[in-house]
Protein backbone atom coordinates (compact mmCIF):
# COMPACT_ATOMS: atom_id res chain seq x y z
CA UNK A 1 0.00 0.00 0.00
CA UNK A 2 1.54 3.65 -0.66
CA UNK A 3 2.74 4.90 2.42
CA UNK A 4 0.49 8.79 2.02
CA UNK A 5 -2.57 6.57 1.99
CA UNK A 6 -1.99 4.07 4.90
CA UNK A 7 -0.78 7.26 6.89
CA UNK A 8 -4.50 9.28 5.46
CA UNK A 9 -6.76 5.52 6.41
CA UNK A 10 -4.77 5.35 10.40
CA UNK A 11 -5.78 9.20 10.42
CA UNK A 12 -9.19 8.04 9.56
CA UNK A 13 -9.48 5.61 12.13
CA UNK A 14 -9.22 7.69 14.86
CA UNK A 15 -11.42 10.57 14.14
CA UNK A 16 -14.04 9.29 16.08
CA UNK A 17 -12.42 9.10 19.50
CA UNK A 18 -11.13 12.83 19.62
CA UNK A 19 -14.47 15.23 20.79
CA UNK A 20 -15.71 12.38 22.88
CA UNK A 21 -12.50 13.02 25.08
CA UNK A 22 -13.73 16.81 25.54
CA UNK A 23 -17.29 17.83 27.59
CA UNK A 24 -19.05 18.54 24.45
CA UNK A 25 -18.53 18.53 20.90
CA UNK A 26 -19.02 22.08 19.30
CA UNK A 27 -21.60 22.71 16.61
CA UNK A 28 -19.54 23.91 13.22
CA UNK A 29 -22.96 24.93 11.26
CA UNK A 30 -21.91 27.87 9.75
CA UNK A 31 -18.73 28.17 11.12
CA UNK A 32 -15.45 29.14 10.22
CA UNK A 33 -12.75 26.40 11.25
CA UNK A 34 -8.18 26.60 10.95
CA UNK A 35 -6.78 22.84 11.42
CA UNK A 36 -3.47 23.34 12.71
CA UNK A 37 -1.07 20.41 11.49
CA UNK A 38 -3.73 18.70 9.36
CA UNK A 39 -1.67 15.73 8.15
CA UNK A 40 -2.63 14.28 4.67
CA UNK A 41 -6.06 15.82 5.44
CA UNK A 42 -8.51 13.08 6.72
CA UNK A 43 -9.53 15.18 9.48
CA UNK A 44 -10.48 17.96 7.78
CA UNK A 45 -12.36 16.17 5.41
CA UNK A 46 -14.63 14.41 8.18
CA UNK A 47 -15.58 18.09 9.82
CA UNK A 48 -16.55 18.99 6.09
CA UNK A 49 -19.60 16.63 6.75
CA UNK A 50 -20.75 19.12 9.51
CA UNK A 51 -21.28 21.57 7.26
CA UNK A 52 -18.63 24.80 8.31
CA UNK A 53 -18.71 27.76 6.52
CA UNK A 54 -15.06 27.29 5.58
CA UNK A 55 -12.32 25.02 6.46
CA UNK A 56 -8.67 25.97 6.41
CA UNK A 57 -5.91 23.54 6.77
CA UNK A 58 -2.32 24.22 7.11
CA UNK A 59 0.46 21.71 7.51
CA UNK A 60 4.08 22.70 7.28
CA UNK A 61 5.23 19.44 5.08
CA UNK A 62 4.56 19.86 1.98
CA UNK A 63 4.34 16.06 0.78
CA UNK A 64 1.25 15.94 3.41
CA UNK A 65 -0.61 18.84 1.56
CA UNK A 66 -0.01 17.51 -1.90
CA UNK A 67 -1.47 14.35 -0.82
CA UNK A 68 -4.64 15.98 0.62
CA UNK A 69 -5.01 18.73 -2.36
CA UNK A 70 -4.89 15.24 -4.91
CA UNK A 71 -7.46 13.41 -2.61
CA UNK A 72 -9.55 16.20 -2.07
CA UNK A 73 -9.54 17.04 -5.74
CA UNK A 74 -10.50 13.23 -7.01
CA UNK A 75 -12.42 12.04 -4.15
CA UNK A 76 -13.89 14.64 -2.77
CA UNK A 77 -15.06 16.84 -5.04
CA UNK A 78 -18.15 17.76 -2.92
CA UNK A 79 -16.20 19.47 -0.36
CA UNK A 80 -13.68 21.36 -2.86
CA UNK A 81 -15.21 24.84 -2.44
CA UNK A 82 -15.42 24.60 1.65
CA UNK A 83 -11.77 23.30 2.07
CA UNK A 84 -8.71 24.75 1.59
CA UNK A 85 -5.12 23.02 2.02
CA UNK A 86 -2.34 24.90 2.57
CA UNK A 87 1.78 24.31 3.46
CA UNK A 88 2.36 26.80 6.02
CA UNK A 89 3.74 27.80 8.77
CA UNK A 90 1.22 29.72 10.68
CA UNK A 91 3.41 31.33 12.92
CA UNK A 92 4.85 33.20 9.70
CA UNK A 93 1.06 33.76 7.77
CA UNK A 94 0.36 36.71 6.65
CA UNK A 95 -3.47 36.73 6.19
CA UNK A 96 -7.09 38.64 7.75
CA UNK A 97 -8.81 35.47 7.80
CA UNK A 98 -10.58 34.93 11.17
CA UNK A 99 -11.22 31.56 12.54
CA UNK A 100 -14.22 30.69 15.21
CA UNK A 101 -12.77 27.36 16.25
CA UNK A 102 -9.03 25.86 15.83
CA UNK A 103 -8.74 21.98 15.69
CA UNK A 104 -5.25 20.63 16.08
CA UNK A 105 -5.02 16.66 16.70
CA UNK A 106 -1.28 14.97 17.71
CA UNK A 107 0.36 18.43 16.91
CA UNK A 108 1.16 19.82 19.94
CA UNK A 109 3.80 17.12 21.21
CA UNK A 110 5.88 17.97 18.08
CA UNK A 111 5.21 21.79 18.25
CA UNK A 112 8.78 23.13 19.30
CA UNK A 113 7.79 26.41 20.16
CA UNK A 114 4.37 26.07 21.38
CA UNK A 115 4.27 29.87 23.43
CA UNK A 116 5.18 31.01 19.95
CA UNK A 117 2.10 28.86 18.13
CA UNK A 118 -0.63 29.69 20.94
CA UNK A 119 -0.20 33.39 20.36
CA UNK A 120 -0.43 33.20 16.63
CA UNK A 121 -3.69 30.72 17.34
CA UNK A 122 -4.57 33.72 19.47
CA UNK A 123 -4.51 36.54 16.68
CA UNK A 124 -6.25 34.30 14.18
CA UNK A 125 -9.24 34.02 16.40
CA UNK A 126 -12.41 35.70 16.81
CA UNK A 127 -13.87 37.40 20.36
CA UNK A 128 -14.88 33.82 22.51
CA UNK A 129 -13.51 31.52 19.73
CA UNK A 130 -12.22 28.35 20.89
CA UNK A 131 -8.88 26.17 20.35
CA UNK A 132 -9.72 22.36 20.92
CA UNK A 133 -6.43 20.16 21.23
CA UNK A 134 -5.60 16.73 21.91
CA UNK A 135 -1.60 15.28 21.56
CA UNK A 136 0.26 12.34 23.06
CA UNK A 137 2.32 10.72 23.80
CA UNK A 138 3.62 13.21 26.04
CA UNK A 139 8.04 12.50 26.03
CA UNK A 140 8.45 11.21 29.70
CA UNK A 141 5.94 8.94 29.04
CA UNK A 142 7.13 5.25 28.63
CA UNK A 143 7.06 5.40 24.69
CA UNK A 144 7.04 9.51 24.22
CA UNK A 145 10.11 9.20 21.68
CA UNK A 146 7.36 8.09 19.87
CA UNK A 147 9.94 5.18 18.35
CA UNK A 148 12.04 7.97 16.78
CA UNK A 149 15.53 7.37 18.91
CA UNK A 150 14.93 3.50 18.38
CA UNK A 151 15.46 3.20 22.43
CA UNK A 152 14.13 -0.51 23.12
CA UNK A 153 12.96 -0.57 26.31
CA UNK A 154 10.35 1.23 28.01
CA UNK A 155 11.35 5.10 29.16
CA UNK A 156 14.78 4.16 27.76
CA UNK A 157 14.61 7.76 25.75
CA UNK A 158 14.95 9.21 29.47
CA UNK A 159 17.73 7.51 30.55
CA UNK A 160 20.01 6.77 28.21
CA UNK A 161 22.48 10.05 27.35
CA UNK A 162 20.88 11.95 24.70
CA UNK A 163 24.60 11.61 22.78
CA UNK A 164 23.57 7.82 22.30
CA UNK A 165 19.77 8.31 21.41
CA UNK A 166 20.85 10.90 18.76
CA UNK A 167 23.52 8.57 17.42
CA UNK A 168 21.22 5.25 17.30
CA UNK A 169 18.44 7.73 15.52
CA UNK A 170 20.75 8.47 12.97
CA UNK A 171 21.24 5.21 11.74
CA UNK A 172 20.28 4.43 8.46
CA UNK A 173 19.25 8.06 8.63
CA UNK A 174 20.49 10.04 5.14
CA UNK A 175 19.80 13.44 6.71
CA UNK A 176 21.49 13.37 10.43
CA UNK A 177 20.19 14.99 13.15
CA UNK A 178 22.41 16.85 15.92
CA UNK A 179 19.18 16.83 18.46
CA UNK A 180 16.22 15.38 20.01
CA UNK A 181 14.44 18.69 18.94
CA UNK A 182 15.03 17.42 15.00
CA UNK A 183 12.92 14.62 15.16
CA UNK A 184 10.15 16.58 15.69
CA UNK A 185 9.39 16.25 19.53
CA UNK A 186 9.82 18.95 21.43
CA UNK A 187 10.65 17.23 24.47
CA UNK A 188 8.21 18.81 27.13
CA UNK A 189 7.20 17.72 30.45
CA UNK A 190 3.62 17.58 31.61
CA UNK A 191 4.84 20.57 34.12
CA UNK A 192 6.18 22.07 31.17
CA UNK A 193 2.73 22.08 29.35
CA UNK A 194 0.79 23.30 32.09
CA UNK A 195 2.91 25.92 32.77
CA UNK A 196 2.95 27.18 29.08
CA UNK A 197 -0.54 27.04 28.63
CA UNK A 198 -1.10 29.02 32.24
CA UNK A 199 1.05 32.11 30.77
CA UNK A 200 -0.61 32.04 27.78
CA UNK A 201 -3.48 34.90 26.68
CA UNK A 202 -6.05 32.19 26.50
CA UNK A 203 -8.33 30.87 29.14
CA UNK A 204 -8.34 27.43 29.80
CA UNK A 205 -11.83 25.89 29.56
CA UNK A 206 -11.34 22.50 29.65
CA UNK A 207 -7.85 20.51 30.88
CA UNK A 208 -7.49 16.57 31.00
CA UNK A 209 -5.17 13.99 30.82
CA UNK A 210 -4.96 10.53 30.08
CA UNK A 211 -8.46 10.73 27.89
CA UNK A 212 -8.82 7.15 26.76
CA UNK A 213 -11.22 4.11 26.87
CA UNK A 214 -8.72 1.64 26.36
CA UNK A 215 -8.61 -0.56 29.45
CA UNK A 216 -5.06 -1.29 29.23
CA UNK A 217 -4.61 2.49 30.30
CA UNK A 218 -5.84 1.87 34.03
CA UNK A 219 -2.51 1.13 35.70
CA UNK A 220 -1.29 4.14 34.39
CA UNK A 221 -3.98 6.40 35.15
CA UNK A 222 -4.05 4.97 38.32
CA UNK A 223 0.14 5.60 39.15
CA UNK A 224 -0.62 9.07 37.25
CA UNK A 225 -2.19 10.15 40.57
CA UNK A 226 0.94 9.48 42.55
CA UNK A 227 2.72 13.20 42.40
CA UNK A 228 6.16 11.75 41.94
CA UNK A 229 4.89 9.17 38.68
CA UNK A 230 2.24 11.74 37.40
CA UNK A 231 5.07 13.18 35.04
CA UNK A 232 6.14 9.59 33.32
CA UNK A 233 2.27 8.28 33.94
CA UNK A 234 0.69 10.85 31.96
CA UNK A 235 0.14 9.92 28.15
CA UNK A 236 -1.80 12.30 26.70
CA UNK A 237 -3.29 15.99 27.04
CA UNK A 238 -7.02 17.69 25.66
CA UNK A 239 -7.45 21.14 26.11
CA UNK A 240 -9.72 24.00 25.65
CA UNK A 241 -8.97 26.97 25.27
CA UNK A 242 -11.01 30.40 24.86
CA UNK A 243 -10.00 33.54 23.53
CA UNK A 244 -10.63 35.92 26.20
Amino acid sequence: MDEGLQDYKEQQKSINNFFPRFPNKPNFKGKNILEFGCGRGAFSLNLANEDPKKIVAIDTNPHYINFAKKNLNTNFQQHYNKINFLHQNINDWKTDLKFDYIITKEVFEHTLDLPKVLNSMYKLLNNNGLVFAGFGPLYNFFNGDHGYTRAILPWFHLLLPNKFLINNANRNRKNKIQSIEQLGLNTYSLKKYREIFNNSEFEIVYFKTNCTSNKLAIPFKILSKINFLEEYCTFNIFIVLKKK
